[in-house]
């Protein structure tokens, strides 16, 4: 089951109380790119989405209007509500679990990790961080430094609260906590989608001609009212994309699997996501892999080439302070140069422990126990 075409993302929003988890949902649902977001609120309480109050009662869904839902969920019920955001009527393109301020985001992951639903790919852990607050917050609560550990991304909020000295600072505390870990710096929750969601791929929306919709007025309205607020900001600080970068590598030549399990066990510090098809060649001729990647987390699902397609790697890679040409020229060197570079018959065995068991119901080629484990350490 391939996680690019089939499996839904769950991301985990985590973060502790005030650090702006809800502003940065609001603003992903409303800059959704086409996505129709499940959003699973782990809070009792109420939370307001949209300018719509949401009474956190275990059991409650509440449709936002836009095609996105709200569940109001104990996280003992997690997977319950998984289950449901999963079926095929729901038509979710990627969930979002906003835990609670008090929560441990390490035990929302391992249910995600641990879930035996096939329909969802673990989507990454991102932690929110008060710029303003963070230094208080972490003496009251020592156990940040733990959430920061296994974040698979840091969003720095509301940075426009303190000084350039402050801020260098703090990203240099962040770095030293978070290991390597991409920071983004916003302010008012404002990142880039493209960072959690991928665009949605519908065919209304494939049309090249189309009547304009409500939420394109609203994201229009909605990007004017900030640009509005911020116009004393260079454009280039106003650009939700200035914080990441974006690499895309396109190579006719097969990869060397041992080569590029190679790359992706040493991938550098800021590259936080990455997607695509690889093509092995005649290490596996029958199929194409597809590739997700976030934070410490792979996972690849064999997939039969589509009738009449040529056989290529397409890979993106996301990430935040990352060598974009430095990247490029390193997934290049995995292609095989000619006949003297061959695979052998145990290269595909990196590859195939990121596989999960039930891919396309069978066993990979050339796997050693028959067993495929998605790999992601805590």
């Amino acid at each position: 089951m391939s996680p690019t075409r089939s499996q839904i993302p769950v991301v985990v929003l985590a973060g502790f109380l005030g650090s702006g988890k809800t502003t940065l949902l609001n603003h992903l649902l409303r800059r959704n790119g086409g996505n129709r977001i499940g959003v699973v609120v782990n809070d009792f309480g109420s939370i307001e989405i949209d300018a719509m109050t949401v009474a956190g009662q275990v059991g409650s869904t509440i449709s936002l209007g836009n095609g996105c839902l709200c569940c109001a969920v104990d996280a003992s019920e997690l997977d319950d509500y998984l289950d449901k955001l999963t079926r095929p009527s729901a038509r979710i393109d990627v969930i979002v679990v906003e835990a609670s301020g008090l929560a441990e985001p390490q035990e929302l992951v391992r249910m995600i990790l641990a879930s035996d639903n096939p329909r969802i790919v673990y989507g990454g852990l991102a932690e929110v961080v008060d710029a303003a607050e963070f230094d208080a917050t972490r003496a009251r609560h020592p156990e940040i430094d733990r959430h920061l550990a296994i974040a698979d991304l840091v969003v720095l909020n509301k940075t426009d609260r303190v000084g350039r000295a402050g801020l260098e600072r703090l990203r240099d505390t962040l770095a030293r906590l978070a290991g390597g870990t991409p920071v983004v710096s916003t302010q008012y929750g404002r990142i880039d989608p493209e960072l959690l969601l991928d665009p949605a791929v519908r065919p209304e929306r494939d049309e090249k001609v189309r009547q304009l919709s409500f939420e394109d007025l609203y994201a229009e309205a909605y990007d004017h009212e900030y640009s509005h607020e911020h116009a004393h900001e260079s454009g280039h600080e106003r650009h939700l994309h200035a914080a990441y970068d974006s690499v895309s590598v396109a190579l006719d030549a097969p990869v060397h699997p041992r080569r590029l399990m190679t790359f992706l066990d040493s991938r550098p510090a800021g590259l936080y996501r990455i997607k695509g098809f690889v093509d092995f060649g005649a290490a596996d001729p029958r199929n194409r892999y597809a590739v997700h990647a976030v934070g410490r987390f792979l996972r690849f699902c064999p997939q039969p080439w589509p009738a009449g397609a040529e056989p290529r790697t397409q890979l993106v890679l996301i990430g935040s302070g990352i060598d974009a040409e430095g990247l490029r020229k390193e997934v290049e060197s995995c292609a095989l140069s000619g006949s003297d570079d061959l695979p052998d018959e145990r290269s595909m065995w990196g590859v195939l422990r990121y596989v999960p068991r039930e891919a396309d119901g069978d066993e990979a080629p050339g796997e050693p126990d028959g067993t495929g484990a998605p790999g992601h350490e805590i």
